[in-house]
């Protein structure tokens, strides 16, 4: 009877162990589930933030351009400080909004941030010397971070540069020089516009 019980005891003891071994493999892939699930809304929530920052840039950079429109110029002193007063307005709530999505990087990915952001401010402080001359030099850099080929010479230097930054800050960089053509065009645009006009006064003051 003793030995029935003692074997009977042996017999249970695996059993017993390959259930709870069972039960922690539940346990661990529940969990796993729960992070995968996770990590899909941390990449969603990533995702629509930074939506809402290029949002904000967006805006920023259509009040400045309404600013400095050639429309405004066209109209009274009067009906221009109120448009003026109304677009500090929109541009002080925007600028309140802040919105900041972190990128996680190695050495290697925050020397060549550096880098890059250095040579563009290199490039803006040209733009502002020399119009031509920076525009250029923004196209060169611009070529640097498209994919398809453009009509204009890569900034290869840059292009490698680019290259060693994190996927985000590509993404930025990218961004920023896009913004800043956009920003050269319209400024050349309104500058024709400027001297067009100064070369028809005259002529309407002679019909006159």
């Amino acid at each position: 009877m003793a030995q029935a019980k003692i074997q009977a005891k042996m017999n249970e003891a695996p059993c017993s162990k390959f259930s709870r071994t069972l039960s922690m493999a539940d346990r661990s892939g529940r969990l796993l589930e729960n992070l995968d699930l996770l990590e899909t809304r941390v990449e969603a929530l990533r995702e629509a933030a930074s939506a809402m920052e290029q949002e904000r840039e967006c805006i920023l950079e259509m009040i400045q351009s309404i600013q400095n429109s050639q429309e405004m110029r066209n109209i009274c002193a009067g009906e221009r400080e109120e448009l003026d007063l109304t677009a500090n307005r929109l541009m002080g709530r925007t600028l309140c909004v802040e919105i900041c999505v972190g990128t996680i990087r190695n050495s290697q990915q925050e020397e060549a941030l550096r880098k890059a952001t250095s040579i563009i401010d290199e490039m803006v402080k040209k733009l502002l010397s020399d119009m031509d001359g920076g525009r250029q030099r923004l196209l060169a850099l611009h070529a640097a971070c498209v994919s398809e080929a453009p009509p204009v010479p890569i900034d290869q230097k840059f292009q490698a540069v680019v290259i060693s930054c994190a996927l985000e800050d590509q993404k930025k960089i990218k961004r920023r020089l896009e913004m800043l053509l956009r920003n050269v065009e319209n400024a050349e645009k309104n500058i024709k516009i400027m001297d067009h006009q100064k070369l028809e006064e005259p002529q309407a003051n002679g019909s006159q």
